[in-house]
């Protein structure tokens, strides 16, 4: 089972976004942002992983599977 940050970059990756432009259309400090997907944070907030959902435009679940 894939953890959150790497189903977050494989996201990012399969869009084209960099970890930057993601970080600035979810409103998260680019630090924080690269802390989850190398998942040195395993269990961000629900509102951090709403922010990250809402910018890639996918449900919540897609992240957490």
């Amino acid at each position: 089972m894939a953890t959150i940050g790497e189903n977050i970059k494989r996201l990012r990756t399969k869009q084209g976004i960099s970890q930057d432009d993601l970080a600035r259309k979810a409103e998260l400090k680019y630090s924080t942002l690269a802390k989850i997907e190398g998942d040195f944070v395993t269990k961000p907030g629900v509102q951090m992983i709403a922010k990250i959902a809402k910018a890639l435009g996918v449900f919540m679940e897609d992240l957490l599977k």
